[in-house]
């Protein structure tokens, strides 16, 4: 093997190419599998990170070599299966990422070997089910449907059922569906010109996403009132469907290629009239602008709308720093416990939501920069939920310290799933609330 060095160098991401048939051999995968599992067992500095590596290190542990490549290819799925694509190995931890020789990309490996299992059919009801959110949202969102789901998630018995039924654990907190979703009740845009000294665009599409859509439309009102407050025009994007991650974390690449479809022709125009597009939900925004590029990059439309996708609060720190965001804030937050989320951190965005909480007089943030366990869909299978609650340990320990006035994280899942840790362990409480609940607060609107 080459010199063990890790490379100084920025992470760079090779184009995943999914279409060739060969992306999906076995035999192939099983052998990338075993030289990588090789390196990441000679290294072990991602051990504390999520379960797919201690579990690695285990079945490497047993062999009698102690060597990776002695590890029987029929136990691989164990590794992969506690993968739920954080992409914190890659792009905080990992020394031997492109453009290091070896060429170590964990994450893309493991979606690799979830993509091959679900080509082949190997994927359970259960899995399908919950990575079609917006079925799911468009059936919830009739209004009896709504009450009797939203039931269950709230009765111990059926929630016992649908563990039995369907491998949800009966512990694992659930989204509650809202009776009036998002896109039908938000508030239209006043109309406000362009301003002189405006370097980031100064209108706004809003992707609704579906969590927001349907499960909590509270943040996006808030964000459509910030933006309000701001003089910033706005629009909802036109039509939308699922931006296609909780299909990507099945390893359903075909899904997320029929996502796109829907999605980037309307998208486009947007980018390509001057609006920056912006979604509440990390893992939305890495899809639009990371996951899709690297799956079509040489689409030009992909390229536009990654170019034009913004998180709400890296537009509202760029705003601030071209003197346009308005800072007449009424309302002191006090003391604020922020969870930067794994989505979050690998879009190298920096600490802008803490940056402009900050920027809010009366109010201490403290950042806990560390994966909450909860992933997407991981942490509610019965088979997971355990794991991603002793994950999850250490951060809900630091949130819950020193007696915050509001626990807050970008992503609402891990917020929750934060929130459920700490009650669980009987650590102080503080209220949930989304950063952009938080700013609006401050501004008091």
């Amino acid at each position: 093997m080459p010199h063990k060095e890790g490379s100084l160098e920025a992470p760079t991401r090779h184009p995943l190419d999914w279409r060739d048939p060969d992306f999906y051999d076995q035999t192939a995968i099983d052998a990338e599998l075993s030289r990588v599992f090789d390196i990441c067992a000679g290294c072990r500095r991602c051990v504390a990170l999520c379960g797919a590596f201690p579990t690695l290190f285990d079945l490497v542990d047993a062999t009698d070599s102690g060597e990776a490549h002695d590890v029987d290819h029929s136990a691989f799925p164990k590794v992969v299966d506690q993968c739920y694509l954080c992409d914190l190995c890659y792009m905080t931890k990992c020394p031997y990422v492109p453009p290091h020789p070896w060429n170590v990309d964990f994450p893309h490996l493991m979606l690799r070997a979830k993509a091959a299992r679900y080509q082949r059919g190997e994927v359970a009801l259960r899995d399908r089910l919950l990575s079609n959110t917006d079925a799911l949202g468009h059936f919830a969102g009739i209004p009896i449907v709504t009450q009797a789901v939203n039931a269950v998630n709230e009765t111990k018995p059926a929630r016992a059922a649908m563990e039995r039924a369907l491998g949800v654990d009966r512990n694992a907190w659930l989204p509650s569906f809202a009776a009036r979703k998002f896109r039908p009740h938000a508030k239209r845009s006043p109309e406000a010109p362009v301003r002189e000294g405006e370097r980031t665009p100064g209108k706004v599409a809003v992707y609704a996403t579906c969590y927001v859509n349907f499960n909590e439309p509270g943040i996006g009102h808030d964000l459509l009132a910030v933006l309000e407050h701001n003089g910033i025009p706005y629009e909802l994007v036109e039509k939308e469907a699922c931006c296609g991650m909780p299909l990507l974390e099945q390893g359903n690449l075909a899904g997320v290629a029929a996502k796109k479809e829907k999605n980037i022709p309307t998208l486009v125009r947007y980018a390509r009239e001057g609006f920056a597009l912006m979604a509440a939900i990390p893992s939305c925004v890495l899809m639009y602008k990371q996951e899709l590029p690297l799956m079509f990059p040489d689409d030009a439309d992909v390229r536009a709308v990654a170019e034009a996708f913004w998180d709400p609060f890296e537009y509202f720190v760029s705003r601030h720093k071209d003197g346009l965001l308005r800072t007449d804030f009424t309302q002191a937050l006090g003391t604020v416990s922020y969870h930067v989320p794994c989505h979050g951190r690998v879009q190298n965005l920096g600490r802008k939501t803490y940056d402009a909480l900050s920027l809010v007089p009366g109010t201490v943030l403290k950042v806990v920069e560390r994966c909450s366990g909860h992933a997407g869909t991981f942490g509610v299978k019965k088979e997971f939920h355990e794991t991603a609650m002793r994950i999850g340990k250490p951060v809900f320990k630091a949130m819950s310290e020193p007696s915050p006035a509001y626990i807050a994280s970008d992503c609402q899942l891990a917020g929750h799933h934060i929130a459920q840790g700490i009650e669980e362990a009987g650590l102080p409480h503080a209220e949930l609330a989304h950063p952009l609940t938080l700013l609006r607060k401050a501004y008091g609107i």
